[in-house]
């Protein structure tokens, strides 16, 4: 394991440091986080200009070195997040890369790419969620499409998508772990509805997606058929693994603000508010190095993260949820405010250890996988 930077990479962070001096300047001002075409419009705006830049290919074709350095500038620099674009970019652009036929990466990379298509994911049912494989939304083959009827949930970004990354059943005699498929679907499709789940706070970028008799090409299945539960773990392995990294940056950069309003306000006095602010300090520099360790091993395996990813889901999912809470005790009363800094953040943070599986089912990954305990009954 080598957690240093070569002189290469450290020239690439210059490099991008300077572009995001220049460019982030320019930009217009971020939309309503209700207008979600404007949100999309906007997204999809900041992809291009990386594009044109020469680094919209980080997320899959560089390093995984040069990727968290990436992710790490970008968050420092304040950069827009990848937003509506982050399951193509984070989730299925990756795991095309990786397991895609020459056709399919020409197809749906380059658009990703350039921000010219957004993509949503379609994995979670209404009763296969932290049980993702007894997912039922059935696929049918038909000649050269599959036909696909049922349902989804959580869907993120449904409403402003291109394209979906779906799990179906195409064997139901199978046992459930190996009759599942991984389609790319057009949103397009006849048959596709799309309702959007507003949040607690407030926002949709969630929906639930009904699938009826919707055709999709075979020639949309990444990876073979019934071989989609390994293509998943491929999909789930970047989520865990990489995805968060930006997050954690800005979780560090909110420390180091609680921490300056705690002083401004008078609750610094609190030395049990210090000891707390002092232990998510120690948590957050943790987990930075465990990211630093999980690139590490990805860069011995090819680049795909491997079940490090778990460990760091697992720890990152409440330590985030402990920082809002801080954030809560620093503003004492006024957190009752959502207009507060922080406080819709804090709300978002609940979903945490349920999102990218369930902090139960990275506990079972951990005894099995890592600790080589016996799996449970």
């Amino acid at each position: 394991m080598d957690l240093s930077y070569t002189p290469e990479e450290e020239e690439f962070r210059a490099r991008l440091r300077e572009w995001l001096g220049k460019v982030l300047p320019t930009l217009p001002p971020k939309p309503s986080p209700e207008d979600w075409p404007g949100r999309r419009a906007y997204d999809v705006g900041w992809q291009r200009m990386l594009y044109d830049a020469g680094y919209a290919d980080v997320h899959w074709d560089a390093s995984p070195t040069v990727r968290l350095i990436f992710l790490e500038e970008t968050e420092l620099a304040g950069a827009p997040y990848v937003g509506a674009n982050f399951v193509g970019l984070l989730h299925a652009g990756p795991t095309i890369a990786a397991e895609g036929t020459d056709e399919q990466r020409a197809r749906w990379l380059p658009p990703i790419l350039r921000g010219e298509e957004v993509w949503c994911q379609g994995f979670s049912e209404p009763d296969a969620g932290s049980d993702l494989a007894a997912l039922r939304t059935r696929a049918r083959r038909d000649g050269d499409e599959y036909v696909v009827s049922g349902s989804k949930i959580w869907t993120s970004h449904a409403e402003v998508a291109d394209w979906c990354e779906l799990l179906v059943r195409t064997d139901p005699a199978a046992p459930k772990h190996r009759g599942i498929t991984w389609l790319a679907m057009p949103m397009s499709l006849p048959g596709i509805t799309v309702r959007p789940l507003p949040t607690l706070a407030g926002s949709a970028e969630f929906a639930e997606v009904f699938l009826d008799e919707v055709r999709v090409p075979v020639a949309n299945r990444v990876g073979e058929e019934n071989d989609g539960w390994r293509v998943t773990m491929v999909t789930l392995s970047f989520e865990r693994g990489t995805a968060f990294v930006g997050e954690v940056v800005a979780c560090r950069r909110v420390l180091g603000e609680l921490a300056a309003e705690a002083r401004r306000n008078g609750r610094w006095d609190d030395a049990l508010l210090r000891r707390r602010l002092g232990r998510l300090n120690a948590d957050f520099r943790g987990l930075w190095r465990l990211t630093q360790w999980n690139v590490s091993e990805a860069e011995a395996s090819g680049g795909v993260p491997g079940v490090g990813g778990s460990v760091f889901k697992l720890r990152y999912s409440h330590a985030r949820q402990e920082l809002y809470d801080a954030a809560a005790e620093v503003l004492g009363v006024d957190s009752l405010d959502l207009g507060r800094p922080w406080m819709l953040d804090r709300l978002s943070s609940l979903s945490y250890t349920i999102a990218a599986g369930t902090s139960q089912i990275q506990q079972n990954i951990v005894a099995e996988r890592i600790l080589g305990l016996p799996k449970g009954r």
